[in-house]
């Protein structure tokens, strides 16, 4: 399974990506952002980010994945000055009210992207440098906590409670695998809750949207539009789909088709068989991506695979849990497939580390000998 490891998980982000370029060249020209001269604008620019992506993917390929735990505080102090920029008048952009982007020339950038690699990194260095501290509270627990809430807070008040939740989840998801104590962990997830609870009441459009989660009848017409026009998309679209370009609800019916709710374009102009194929790619990149960091040649790149491939479907499938209306919206991008230069770009740079960390994998006769080694029983005298 390790050999086929790597083939599987670049087949799957190939998938993603060429079903991603085909759909935005499809719902880009009925964006709300389309230029009237140039309504491919968004797919230019994908094309764009998307070579450039695969430049950095070859980098972190070519480069030994240690190489960030040998600037992981260089990494970290990057991460928490670039989301603090965000706040920053005539740097920070605020677009619908959130402040997540930062403009740098032509160029609109967003730094919550880089700072999912950098709170990834950054635990995977901690409890690799310090490997048996998972049932202490303070070196296993508060203290990489308290280290990550920097760049988690400069996040959660963007205000973007979506990358907030999947980052979180992903920070749980490493610390249970580092050995952290289960009532730690449990404790954590109960005061996650509870500040989400305090967010919807910080931000009532988020209230607005639990509501229209929990009745989508009632708020069709308002909280709830996207995620009804979503199920109406994916039931219309059947089997096999409308056909490339045929799509309806695209046309100014549905908001951000090409960003958030790309998943039910896909369902309805390529059906039912096509939105199933996207979910098992992001299964086989989960599935890969865990192979790869079971095979790592040392703990960091263990931890790192995890969770690179983490974030990647946990937010795939909040992406598509709001698209089917079993999560509350979120405003989360599908990894791979929507428009996004800065995910793009950090997707496919976690690729890239993932790609080199296979490529320091212990094959399964070494993995075999070491386990004999540790099981071996020493004769008596």
């Amino acid at each position: 399974m390790h050999r086929k490891s790597l083939v599987l998980l670049l087949s799957s982000v190939s998938f993603l990506i060429i079903v991603g370029v085909v759909m935005l060249i499809s719902t880009c020209v009925f964006s709300a952002h389309a230029d009237a001269d140039d309504g491919y604008r968004e797919a230019k620019r994908q094309a764009v980010w998307l070579v450039l992506g695969v430049g950095v993917c070859w980098f972190a390929a070519a480069t030994d994945f240690r190489f960030w735990k040998r600037h992981v505080w260089w990494l970290y102090a990057g991460v928490c000055f670039f989301l603090a920029l965000c706040y920053l008048p005539g740097v920070g952009m605020e677009i619908n009210g959130e402040r997540r982007w930062i403009g740098i020339g032509p160029l609109q950038l967003q730094p919550s992207e880089v700072g999912k690699i950098g709170v990834i990194v950054f635990l995977a260095y901690w409890f690799s440098r310090h490997p048996d501290c998972g049932k202490e509270f303070l070196r296993g627990f508060a203290f990489p906590l308290g280290i990550i809430a920097l760049p988690l807070g400069l996040i959660l008040f963007e205000v973007d409670i979506g990358t907030t939740s999947v980052l979180a989840g992903t920070a749980v998801l490493v610390l249970f695998v580092a050995g952290s104590n289960w009532k730690y962990l449990t404790g954590l997830a109960m005061l996650g809750f509870i500040t989400f609870l305090g967010m919807l009441s910080y931000a009532p459009d988020r209230m607005t949207r639990v509501l229209a989660f929990l009745d989508p009848e009632k708020y069709r017409l308002g909280a709830g539009f996207q995620q009804w026009i979503s199920l109406m998309a994916i039931g219309s679209g059947g089997m096999s789909g409308r056909g490339i370009g045929e799509g309806r609800l695209k046309m100014l019916y549905m908001p951000f088709a090409h960003t958030d709710f790309i998943f039910p374009m896909i369902g309805e102009e390529l059906g039912l068989i096509c939105t199933i194929l996207v979910i098992v790619a992001f299964i086989t990149i989960a599935v890969s991506g865990f192979v790869i960091a079971f095979h790592s040649p040392d703990r960091f790149g263990t931890l790192l695979a995890i969770g690179l491939v983490g974030f990647i479907t946990l937010q795939a499938f909040v992406n598509i849990g709001v698209s089917i209306s079993i999560l509350p919206n979120k405003g989360l991008t599908l990894p791979f497939v929507s428009y996004g230069g800065s995910s793009l770009v950090m997707a496919l740079l976690a690729v890239g580390i993932l790609i080199n960390i296979y490529r320091q994998g212990r094959s399964e006769q070494e993995e075999a000998r070491d386990w004999v080694r540790r099981r071996r029983v020493t004769p008596r005298v």
